[in-house]
């Protein structure tokens, strides 16, 4: 990809992207670096561009089509000066940033921040097939209101059962020194969490894992070791502390941030929190420049993100 040269903080970003042109400009260069822009419709590679408009015309089926054509902005009515200035505000902090933030800082509706939020979002989903290696850290977590927190008729409705039994389940596995890979599942059940682990992990990986009883049977392909909770948390190389510094951001980020998060809705919040951790390394900057690299190809439409579909 062509190099977006940009701005390196939030008030350049925001002086930056304030300009139409400037946007267009930077979205064109991420998208078409070699300068051919091809029909979306036919494919076809002539075409007339009308400036005042910032829209190509195909000479081939003598469709119109923009640049947010193909990408999440599709028949969004929002400017890309609203559009890209979001993308940097979310990308950057560690606990992300709220629709309503959003809604303030930009002058757009809350639920027009709150769809804009969630077709981010699926630009930071990583779809790569690149397995985990070398040192891999599993555990699980439970996502859901705290009984002590409700009002007694409300934990009566919510609460049935005892521990997780109510809660969301999120199973997550950690390369030291590399990438977080985390997902919803309905149980931490043995056949379900082996099967994901088999296609994310590289076989002889050493592994490590707490003392639940759905990991048994992983030392016939992984190099297997276990670190029982009740007897200690830490011992030499054997832990699963990097898994809990990320439950860790990821609890701060949907109880401090977003308060309540449906289940329906809960893998956009895990895509993000992991683009997040998965970036650490880089910059706001580069950060923004990844999510805005992965906008291509994705289309979310608000029917479908509220289930009407």
């Amino acid at each position: 990809m062509k190099a977006i040269a940009g701005p390196a903080t939030l008030l350049e970003a925001i002086r930056y992207f304030e300009s139409e042109d400037t946007c267009f400009e930077t979205l064109k260069a991420m998208r078409f670096p070699d300068g051919i822009i091809p029909c979306p419709s036919c494919g076809d590679t002539a075409h007339y561009f009308l400036a005042t408009r910032r829209v190509w015309k195909c000479k081939g089926c003598k469709k119109q089509f923009s640049i947010k054509v193909g990408t999440i902005f599709e028949d969004s009515p929002l400017s890309l000066t609203k559009w890209l200035p979001a993308i940097w505000m979310i990308c950057g902090p560690k606990n992300g940033i709220s629709s309503y933030e959003i809604h303030r800082a930009l002058g757009i509706t809350q639920k027009s921040a709150w769809f804009m939020l969630h077709r981010i979002r699926l630009a930071m989903q990583n779809g790569t097939f690149n397995k985990l290696g070398d040192d891999v850290e599993m555990d699980e977590t439970y996502i859901g209101g705290k009984a002590r927190n409700m009002h007694k008729h409300v934990r009566e409705q919510k609460i049935t059962g005892t521990s997780g039994k109510d809660k969301a389940v999120v199973f997550g596995m950690l390369e030291r020194g590399g990438d977080v890979k985390v997902q919803h599942v309905d149980r931490p059940k043995k056949k379900v969490l082996h099967e994901i682990i088999e296609q994310t992990v590289m076989p002889g990986s050493r592994v490590y894992t707490d003392a639940l009883k759905s990991y048994d049977g992983l030392s016939q392909w992984y190099r297997y070791q276990v670190i029982d909770h009740s007897v200690a948390y830490v011992e030499g190389l054997v832990h699963t502390n990097g898994m809990e510094n990320f439950w860790s951001l990821l609890k701060r980020t949907i109880n401090g941030t977003y308060v309540s998060v449906e289940p329906f809705h809960l893998h956009r919040y895990l895509d993000e929190q992991a683009f997040r951790f998965n970036e650490r390394k880089g910059t706001d900057s580069s950060r923004f420049k990844t999510a805005l690299s992965q906008i291509s190809g994705k289309r979310l439409t608000y029917k479908s993100l509220t289930g009407k579909i």
